[in-house]
């Protein structure tokens, strides 16, 4: 659900506004409006700034930390500055390494020379000009070349020949061959040099762990630094008064913290402030409060927006279906076994910053292992085959998913749009949901009547009375009642125009639906395959009749092959497990349960 919030508009002296903000950062309560701020040539200093060191955090909360590298920076170093030197330091030693290596490359088959005889050849007017070209280019030229330039094989290896032709660096040479440029330094040099970059890489790493071992010093003057940018938003977006003597700020915090806050804005002398709720003109700040459950999926819907202050929040309602919809598209007990077992260990492993998404893994991992059971796979065997769960009923997911998957949709759509009539009528009124009611009137009442005529009961067929007139009642609110500030003929236009736009659109988001059979198929198809190709391929599909070393190297290659292809696999149903019920959520059940996005989360001002 959303939390109740309410707005605060504070006036209070220009010259005790940054103590204030330091006053609301101490209490953690009350998020200060700050829309509208453009940056500065100086802000984007300090936006760079915050940038680096969080970058900086990163890598260094990867580093291994010694007792050595504790104690190797000095007191009073600045430690984000020695980072960056680091970092340049390995960037320009490995920029050292490739070039390096493209000489070495280049010339390792020329062989080692020195590059001091080669200038003093060069003084004495002897010059060298090297040249490179396809073995059987040079052997069908050579005489001809040789009978023109003093022409030298250097070597011809990996059919590429080299070879220099020797002169006084005056006359114009015209060969079928690349001309390479003469070499700066030796094969030798070149490698030494290569080390000594390898040696600098290696003290820029030792600095490295020495700035990990006092990440802390740049986690103060990031929090610092973001202070500063909070301080910065709100002082160009706070309105100003009495010739810039007053600041006015607009505030918001929780209604539950009210009495917190009004504590503090009562004891802060030279401050006056106005409490009121917040209207729909407001950008009221959003926070979710939701039960353990729903809480895990705020994760999917915040990749797409929290919702708008005022409406209904969504996530309670989509997260059974959402993990519903992963367990159909993943539709095998042994890769969810598998996201299970990746959930647990990041419970375990992860820390507070991984528990959402391994919560969120762990559920899925579970479903998808119940659901996989049901439809009889385990890394594409059949389940049924193993002696215990022969007489198990399983589902039938090939032969009947088909329309088991256009049931959950039409199911998840009446669902969003019951959402919605509710939604309306208690945001705008119960006229202004007479329309959004008649369609769910009669998709529900047609639903119904289809299955009372495959089940025989004739009162409730699509020739009964009470189909009719249920279905009239339906159209009564469609088509003349769906506007109730328009009159009859503008309603009666209004209603065929929704109707067309309806009728197209539904069977879009229900045809939608048939992609978690699709998904589901593929990958349990897949498996399938892998399983063939491992067994043919290794001749292990015909039984071992007599073990020995060749059984070894069978089963051997059987695994490397289903590791390898359950594992993409699984790769490829992953994904599309996650993306596809979220394109669910986010398109048809968001769009007929009448979503509204909302712009800002709350965000209170807090010390880190």
């Amino acid at each position: 659900m959303i939390v109740k919030m309410m707005k605060y508009n504070i006036v209070l002296l220009a010259s005790e506004r940054d103590e204030f903000i330091d006053s609301l950062r101490e209490v953690g309560l009350v998020d200060i409006t700050a829309s509208g701020w453009e940056a500065s040539e100086e802000d984007r200093t300090l936006l760079l700034d915050i940038e680096g060191r969080t970058k900086a955090l990163d890598v260094l909360g990867g580093l291994d930390v010694t007792e050595a590298a504790q104690s190797s920076l000095s007191e009073g170093e600045n430690v984000y500055e020695k980072y960056l030197a680091a970092q340049a330091d390995i960037a320009s030693a490995k920029g050292e390494i490739a070039r390096l290596q493209k000489l070495l490359d280049e010339w390792s088959a020329w062989g080692d020379f020195s590059v001091e005889r080669l200038s003093s050849l060069a003084d004495a007017g002897i010059v060298l000009r090297y040249f490179v070209t396809p073995t059987n280019t040079f052997e069908k030229c050579r005489e001809e070349w040789s009978s023109l330039y003093n022409i030298v094989l250097v070597d011809d290896a990996e059919g590429v020949a080299r070879f220099v032709v020797i002169g006084n660096g005056t006359e114009e040479v015209s060969l079928d061959a690349q001309e390479l440029k003469t070499p700066q330094m030796s094969v030798s040099d070149a490698r030494a040099a290569a080390e000594a970059a390898d040696g600098r890489i290696l003290a820029a790493e030792g600095v490295l762990r020495a700035c990990a071992a006092r990440r802390d010093e740049i986690a103060t003057e990031l929090s610092l630094l973001k202070k500063r940018l909070e301080n910065v938003r709100i002082s160009a977006t706070a309105d100003s008064a009495a010739d810039g003597l007053l600041t006015v700020l607009e505030g918001w915090a929780e209604e539950a913290t009210c009495s917190q806050v009004e504590s503090l804005l009562d004891s802060t002398p030279n401050l006056v402030y106005l409490k009121e709720r917040p209207t729909p003109e407001d950008n009221t700040p959003v926070k979710l409060k939701n039960n353990r459950f729903a809480r895990i999926f705020e994760l999917v819907g915040n990749m797409y927006s929290v919702p708008k202050y005022g409406t209904i929040d969504l996530t309670p309602f989509f997260a059974p279906f959402y993990m519903l919809f992963f367990a159909i598209c993943l539709c095998d007990a042994g890769y969810g076994s598998v996201i299970l077992a990746a959930g647990i260990a990041l419970l375990v492993k992860g820390g507070v910053k991984m528990r959402q998404a391994a919560l969120f893994s762990t559920v899925c991992g579970v479903a998808s292992v119940v659901f996989g059971f049901c439809a009889n796979s385990f890394f594409g065997m059949s389940i049924s085959d193993a002696p215990l769960f022969e007489n198990f009923k399983f589902l039938d997911f090939q032969n009947d998913f088909f329309n088991v998957s256009l049931v959950i949709g039409i199911i998840q759509i009446l669902f969003g749009m019951a959402i919605n009539i509710v939604v309306t009528t208690r945001t705008f009124g119960f006229q202004n949901a007479l329309g959004s009611l008649g369609w769910f009137l009669l998709i529900l009442s047609s639903c119904l009547a289809g299955v009372a005529g495959m089940v025989g009961i004739e009162w409730y067929s699509f020739s009964s009375p009470a189909y009719m007139a249920t279905a009239g009642v339906a159209l009564v609110l469609m088509l003349l009642l769906n506007k109730p500030r328009l009159n009859i003929f503008a309603n009666f236009g209004v209603g065929l125009w929704d109707t067309y736009n309806n009728i197209t659109g539904l069977l879009s988001d229900l045809l939608s639906y048939i992609r978690l059979f699709a998904i589901g198929l593929s990958g349990g198809v897949l498996a399938l395959v892998f399983n063939s190709l491992a067994m043919g391929l290794t001749g292990l599909d015909a039984g071992i009749e007599q073990f020995g070393i060749g059984t070894v190297f069978q089963i051997l290659g059987a695994s490397a092959i289903l590791l390898v292809g359950h594992g993409i696999n699984l790769f490829m149903s992953t994904i599309s497990s996650f993306v596809h019920p979220m394109r669910l959520t986010f398109v048809e059940f968001f769009k007929n349960a009448g979503f509204e996005m909302g712009t800002r989360t709350f965000e209170p001002l807090k010390n880190e």
